[in-house]
């Protein structure tokens, strides 16, 4: 007989899956980001909020989380797949073109942040290891909060936007870098600094080399034979083997999950799989990192604010003013200007979600005491609730100096998928001869296609290929469709181009989408679907035969040309209306005499 199930584990698990069914609608209604209702809930169901009164009141505990710690070992797979989408996000061409302000304010920032926190600390009584957590921690920002907010608001594409894109780059980098410093810092059981670095990268760097080795010869291999099945539960399957298995690896070796998953990331993001994979795993993202913040919103006692309500605020509101004052100095030293430097110091002022990662590694290390880390995590989260406040009151004093669209300063390209390409969904014949056409005219193009075979031989050739479904508006949205110029369907299935048209049409309604249909009915529904054009290949067929003959038997070129764009608009009139296309149209006829 089967064991009975464990019913708190259920019942948290159904707590959490009501709290996203309605924290996320709502908040995105209300257009505050889902993670401070995700943080919210947990503090109002956790052992501090309604967990108190369930004492007096026992028919709470049927709404409240009686396991915490449970919930937190799920939870941290919610940084993992944050940092394997991070990795994913990257690549070495991005890194290049943006390296002045990653590399240079986003270095100094992190840095001079760090130091000037880490100093603060020591002065009041903590530990140099303390400290330095502390520093580096409180030096990040939050990149799950900051960049949504941006983007909903359209500020990423100007100046201060991408100035932010930049430093949130770098910090994320560091993350890793910060994780190895905890671990050194945990391990070194009274030894000398040296022998604990020794200890703890020696491992650490043959399995890192290991993963990056493997990684390189292994993983286009492996999502190429799985890519080849077209089963998406077999790709889902070799994307959670990937995560999972490099994140389980580097914990092994004694170093954070996380890290191993951002390498993984990495490793992905230069292969043609790069956006499936994204899209593929998002659901298990979003949905983790809702767990991960519900698991710190449970673990916070906001009593702790009541019985010290000066330090918490004093250290929420004293973080956020050093890092803005910092930032704003370290971007006029850049070259930005004071009102870009200002947009940019503001919303990067606040704390971020990997705050809670270190505090928590380092507390449960012993590195930072249990009651300075949670009085500074509440000081954390406070700054982290008035992120949307502070990004709406930059744009509402008109701070900054360049509207949505304008040009953002050199060295600073845009984000990949938000460069204006043309899109090229089917990569066949057809798809090659226009995209060949595309790049002739230097015209910037990504193509797609659902076929792991096609795709390899694109990608090693050097063309823009990618694998991938664009009949999935979550995928035409990694693709940059937001962007993009135009959208050209190749596909020979007639029913493939339709759901792709139909899709494009839903995303964006001034798109400029043309098509390839089999026959003139096929041209009627596809622009019945919203396709701006729509190529009939038997109509072409006889359009190009007309051509040719009449050019043979001597007709001049002008005149059969213009005679073959007057009939094509004819047809498009006709399959614009959905008339049948037996009926001959009544026409103005272009006369065509032959050569004398």
């Amino acid at each position: 007989m089967a064991a009975a199930p464990d019913l708190n584990s259920l019942k948290d698990t159904l707590l959490f899956l009501a709290t996203a069914g309605v924290v996320v609608p709502v908040f995105h209604r209300l257009k505050i980001s889902p993670i401070l209702g995700f943080i919210a809930a947990g503090v109002l169901l956790g052992p501090h909020g309604l967990g108190r009164l369930a004492t007096g009141l026992p028919w709470l505990s049927a709404v409240t989380l009686t396991n915490v710690e449970s919930i937190g070992h799920i939870a941290e797979f919610g940084v993992v797949f944050l940092m394997f989408m991070i990795g994913l996000e990257l690549s070495w061409e991005r890194l290049s073109t943006m390296r002045r302000l990653v590399f240079g304010l986003g270095s100094l920032q992190v840095a001079v942040t760090s130091a000037a926190i880490g100093v603060v600390a020591w002065a009041l009584g903590q530990t140099p290891a303390a400290a330095a957590v502390l520093g580096g921690a409180l030096a990040l920002s939050s990149t799950a909060i900051v960049l949504p907010v941006l983007a909903e608001r359209r500020r990423l594409q100007t100046a201060s936007g991408r100035a932010s894109f930049a430093v949130l780059l770098f910090q994320d980098l560091a993350v890793a870098p910060f994780l190895v410093m905890i671990a050194v810092l945990g391990a070194r059981d009274g030894g000398g600094i040296g022998t604990g670095l020794l200890i703890a990268l020696a491992p650490a760097a043959l399995t890192l080399f290991a993963i990056v080795g493997v990684g390189r010869l292994a993983l286009r291999p492996l999502f190429h034979h799985v890519a080849r099945t077209r089963s998406v539960e077999l790709f889902m399957a070799a994307c959670l083997f990937v995560v999972l298995g490099t994140a389980l690896t580097t914990a092994a070796s004694g170093m954070s999950m996380a890290l191993g998953a951002f390498l993984a990331g990495l490793l992905l993001a230069e292969t043609e799989y790069r956006r499936e994979v994204e899209v593929t795993l998002e659901p298990f993202k979003g949905l983790l990192l809702g767990v991960f913040f519900v698991s710190i919103g449970a673990g916070l006692d906001l009593g702790r604010i009541a019985e010290s309500p000066v330090v918490v605020l004093a250290i929420a509101i004293g973080v956020v003013a050093l890092k803005s004052a910092i930032l704003f100095g370290l971007g006029l030293a850049t070259g930005m200007t004071a009102s870009v430097s200002r947009n940019v110091a503001l919303p990067l002022g606040p704390c971020g979600e990997f705050a809670f990662v270190m505090i928590g590694a380092a507390t449960a290390l012993g590195l930072v005491p249990a009651a300075v880390g949670q009085t500074v995590l509440l000081a954390v989260t406070l700054s982290m609730v008035a992120i949307p406040t502070l990004i709406a009151l930059t744009i509402r004093r008109g701070a900054s100096a360049q509207p949505p669209g304008t040009q953002a300063p050199a060295g600073l390209a845009p984000p990949e998928d938000d460069v204006a390409r043309v899109l090229v969904a089917g990569y066949g014949r057809v798809g090659r001869l226009v995209g060949d056409m595309l790049a002739r005219h230097e015209i910037p193009y990504i193509a797609v296609d659902g076929d792991a075979d096609v795709v390899r031989h694109a990608h090693a050739e050097g063309r823009p290929a990618h694998y991938g479904d664009a009949a999935r508006p979550e995928f035409l949205r990694r693709c940059g469709i937001g962007a993009a110029r135009a959208l050209v369907v190749t596909m020979d299935a007639p029913a493939a181009v339709e759901r792709v048209v139909a899709a494009a049409r839903a995303e964006r309604a001034d798109l400029t989408i043309v098509a390839r249909a089999r026959d003139a009915g096929h041209a009627t529904k596809l622009y019945t679907l919203g396709a701006t054009d729509a190529v009939p290949e038997t109509i072409e067929a006889s359009l190009q035969l007309s051509e040719a003959v009449l050019v043979d038997i001597g007709i001049p070129m002008g005149l059969v040309i213009a005679s073959i764009h007057e009939k094509r608009d004819e047809f498009r009139k006709l399959l614009n209306a959905g008339d049948d296309l037996r009926r001959e149209p009544r026409v103005r006829r272009t006369v065509l005499r032959p050569k004398e």
